[in-house]
């Protein structure tokens, strides 16, 4: 437990959290710092050895991190890394001589929120600053934020503007989005299911600014003929029945940028049809024997494990690495759990609408419940009980319970229902060699639903498969001893 960091992080702001540059050069580290002050942010704090940047962050709460690449001791690279993953809320700015595209992208997509060439020009800079602090502040905002947020944090906030979000790995996504968008190489998307891949692949088009049109293909269930036909199209007399020319999607797509959906379920010989349309940019309609150039963007999405697919010889393996110029995972809404309020709004105020209803309010404990349950079926889940609330909604708040029956007429608690209990509980099982008693385990488990419940007895018996009046006495029970 960090006893140095502020209780409530709501209340943190970027006017407070001190920005941390990191260079081992001694002159950048004052230059910098110079700049910034004069732009009006004072709170600053310097390291020159790469060693002290991880113990400092678990000691202090950070804004934003300006981070060096070639430097002593530890790298930029190896520093990225260890920030996104032992804390994925501070925003990392690269800022350094490496001029290379390819360096740029790579580090956006390990998680930089944006790369600067030295010598940086100081408005540049300053501006870098304050979007990566402007983050930080939307992740700690307890106001529903909305598609003007994105303003300023990305280059193309429209492209972006259908997904809420204060989630730092999907503003990490968008900026990756915006550094691979003139490219016109595919582009891989997976990520469960539910999660916005076909969101992800429009904001991809949108980015791109191309003049064609996006064009969506869902693959699952095609068989070969039917996937040739709806993607490369036939000429009249191809099979039987067609007695007329029909332009595929790829040709639709010309100039754009055709998606693929659900390419894990690809059949072996339409594989084939596709990797010589990444290879080469050409096909053949059924029933032609020219050939037609295609200068569409392919983009290809998946829930599957494709390298599982590849190991089972179900995946062409060429094919992978040509869909996987690009690869876009998108998290799950588990591990977004600060945008169940914002989609929960959006939802709702959307369900009212569309059936002429007054958007009811709902109780604060809604968000704690819901932020404990796994979402097998993310956000398209999310939306689905929203709109389920909505019309068996009659008067009043919106009631919890609501939400509850959902989750059981789907039939969902052989799915995860909700989110696992951390590792400590390792403790109790290993503790003294022997298996907990009956008592122990009760007390661990009771112990980690209030926590989680935020001390609501009522969500913490939804947690526990109890009822209220039966948790209450278990609670009453452990008082006495």
């Amino acid at each position: 437990m960090n006893k140095n960091k502020p209780s409530n992080p709501l209340l943190v702001t970027h006017h407070t959290l001190p920005v941390l540059l990191v260079d081992d050069e001694q002159h950048i580290l004052l230059s910098y710092s110079v700049i910034l002050r004069t732009a009006g942010i004072n709170n600053i704090l310097t390291v020159k050895d790469s060693l002290k940047v991880m113990p400092l962050l678990s000691k202090q709460d950070i804004g934003a991190v300006v981070l060096d690449l070639t430097m002593p001791h530890k790298s930029g690279d190896e520093l990225l890394a260890e920030i996104n993953l032992e804390f994925p809320n501070i925003p990392v700015i690269i800022m350094t001589a490496i001029d290379e595209v390819e360096k740029a992208v790579a580090c956006i997509k390990s998680g930089a929120l944006d790369y600067l060439v030295k010598p940086v020009e100081e408005n540049n800079f300053v501006t870098a600053v304050k979007k990566a602090l402007k983050l930080r502040d939307l992740q700690h905002d307890p106001e529903t934020a909305s598609p003007g947020d994105l303003e300023g944090l990305t280059g193309h906030a429209s492209a972006f503007s259908s997904m809420l979000t204060k989630n730092r790995k999907m503003f990490s996504i968008f900026r990756y989005i915006e550094a691979i968008a003139g490219s016109l190489k595919p582009v891989l998307i997976t990520g469960e299911t539910g999660v916005g891949k076909e969101l992800i692949s429009r904001a991809i088009h949108e980015a791109s600014r191309v003049n064609g049109s996006f064009v969506p293909v869902n693959t699952a269930g095609l068989d070969d003929t039917m996937f040739s036909d709806t993607l490369l199209g036939h000429k009249k007399g191809a099979f039987t029945g067609a007695d007329k020319d029909r332009e595929g999607m790829i040709v639709k797509a010309s100039g754009g940028s055709l998606f693929l959906d659900e390419i894990g379920d690809l059949s072996e010989l339409s594989q084939v049809k596709l990797l010589r349309l990444l290879e080469e940019h050409i096909f053949y309609p059924l029933g032609s024997d020219v050939q037609e150039q295609s200068d569409a963007r392919i983009i290809a999405s998946t829930n599957r494990d494709l390298k599982k697919r590849i190991s089972e010889e179900k995946f062409r393996e060429d094919l992978f690495y040509r869909l996987n110029v690009y690869h876009i995972h998108v998290p799950p809404l588990r591990e977004r759990l600060e945008d169940i309020p914002l989609l929960l709004e959006h939802f709702l105020n959307d369900a009212a609408k569309t059936l002429k209803k007054k958007r009811p309010a709902f109780p604060p404990e809604l968000i704690t419940f819901l932020s404990n349950y796994s979402f097998p079926g993310n956000v398209r889940e999310l939306k689905a009980m929203s709109y389920h609330a909505m019309a068996h909604h009659k008067k009043g708040i919106l009631p919890i319970n609501v939400f509850r029956s959902f989750i059981k007429e789907q039939g969902l608690f052989s799915k995860s229902r909700f989110l696992p209990l951390p590792q400590d509980i390792d403790t109790i099982f290993k503790a003294k060699g022997k298996l907990p008693t009956i008592k122990e385990a009760e007390e661990f488990l009771i112990s980690e639903a209030m926590k989680r419940a935020d001390g609501n007895q009522g969500i913490a018996a939804s947690l526990l498969g109890l009822t209220r009046h039966a948790l209450n006495k278990r609670l009453t029970r452990q008082s006495k001893f």
